[in-house]
């Protein structure tokens, strides 16, 4: 997808308010992915993604931007945290099991779109394959219609749904789960396609609704399609060059030298990473995927630990910084109202469900606003989370009350009024902090 940084900046406002500068610096970045692809094979190679470090506090929307940023591009996407991979020799998780898990995540978009392309005729197949089963249980039905005629009908009822609840037996493939060679290594082996491949298709029956047989034949059938080689080939290829890395919490492992203690692989962590970002090759069951062109971008809050504790080598493989900025009052109001799917109207609809019509008025949005702001700046700052918490304290005695489809549609209006007569615990205690040392 060739947008251009201000078409991409435009799209990321629909759902992220604020923090400019960190949509900038991720908008050109996936620009000049599209800009290398258009270069010569020669070109293509000497330019590598430059990576990016936000840092912020908690809420603020770092982890939202890579991940609406990879949902726009359709790209694949992985997000980790920093702290729970360990230096080579500790247990735990090792550093390339991130490079893995990015492949399994391109394996699952590719192959996601092939099924895509291939189930109308996966989709011919289940029905044909169901209609044979009912045909046989509704025998007593057929009368003297001929056998096929009888069978179209099936068909033809099975797609619209009729019998979607009718309860059938068939055969599936019977694949056994991949195992795990340790916990946490990433490492797997796939049981379904050794014996698959030795020609052993296990099969069992199993009596379910005509609903999940249709889908369970229409993933086996496409599997039957799809050209698994080429599924790989395509995914590595993706990894390699769309793929997005966002490694959380990397100011975790930021700490100072000689703490001892539990610190004592954060910096050996930092090492283990540090190959990966700058462009190495990691073994999966795939084939190997080069890591010279991933996008990596790491997000902190660095409240006790600073960017210039990462080591240097790490911090020279991350050239752009970004700051995102603590939400004001205004940034409150923004995203309780403008994002397409809004706070307020997420609350809206599923109230709707039980036939609550709830509203918002413009100084109900005002007050929750500033109780958010100055609960994040009396307490700990966590951001847009802290929406979900006053949201819940204020709608929760609407929510406990309502229920059954039997009532009619009520009207529920939320002014300044109801606000701070449902939050005035929440408004009390942050008036008494101001007085707390």
């Amino acid at each position: 997808m060739d947008l251009t940084p201000k078409q991409i900046v435009h799209e990321l406002n629909k759902h992220i308010i604020g923090q400019d500068d960190a949509k900038k610096a991720v908008a050109i970045a996936l620009r000049n992915r599209y800009r290398r692809s258009m270069l010569t094979q020669e070109l293509q190679d000497e330019i590598t993604p430059k990576n990016i470090i936000m840092k912020g506090p908690t809420g603020v929307g770092k982890t939202e931007i890579a991940r609406r940023l990879a949902k726009l591009v359709k790209a694949p996407f992985l997000k980790v945290e920093a702290t729970k991979y360990t230096e080579v020799g500790y247990v735990g998780r090792d550093v390339e099991s991130m490079v893995r898990d990015l492949a399994e995540c391109a394996i699952r978009l590719v192959k996601e779109e092939k099924t895509a392309e291939v189930s109308i005729k996966a989709t011919a197949v289940a029905e044909r394959r169901i209609a044979k089963v009912l045909a046989e249980l509704k025998k007593d039905e057929r009368g003297e219609t001929a056998k096929e005629v009888f069978e179209q009908k099936l068909v033809d009822e099975i797609h619209t749904g009729k019998h979607d609840s009718a309860l059938i037996e068939i055969e599936v493939e019977d694949v056994p789960k991949p195992l795990e060679l340790s916990p946490g290594s990433g490492a797997a082996i796939d049981l379904g396609s050794i014996f698959s491949g030795m020609g052993m298709h296990k099969k069992k029956k199993r009596k379910i609704s005509v609903k999940e047989a249709k889908q369970l034949i229409i993933s086996e059938e496409a599997d039957k399609l799809i050209d698994n080689d080429a599924v790989n080939a395509e995914a590595i290829r993706r990894a390699e060059n769309d793929g997005i890395i966002f490694i959380d919490e990397i100011d975790k492992i930021a700490g100072k030298e000689n703490r001892g203690g539990a610190d004592v692989s954060r910096e050996g962590v930092q090492r283990d990473i540090l190959p990966i970002v700058e462009g190495c090759t990691v073994m999966t069951k795939y084939g190997p995927v080069k890591t010279d062109y991933i996008l990596f971008i790491a997000a902190g809050a660095f409240h006790v630990s600073k960017v210039e504790d990462l080591i240097p080598e790490l911090q020279g493989r991350f050239p752009i910084q970004v700051e995102l900025k603590s939400l004001t009052k205004s940034d409150f109001v923004s995203i309780l109202t403008t994002p397409q799917n809004a706070i307020t109207t997420q609350y809206a609809k599923l109230l709707e469900v039980d036939n609550i019509d709830l509203r918002f008025t413009d100084d109900a949005i005002e007050a929750i606003a500033e109780i958010s702001e100055d609960i994040n700046t009396t307490s700990e700052d966590i951001g847009a989370r802290r929406l979900h918490t006053v949201m819940e304290y204020l709608l929760e005695d609407i929510s406990f009350n309502a229920g059954g489809n039997d009532y009619p549609v009520i009207t529920v209006e939320v002014n300044k009024k109801y606000v701070e007569e449902h939050l005035e615990n929440i408004i009390r205690n942050r008036d008494l902090k101001k007085y707390v040392l």
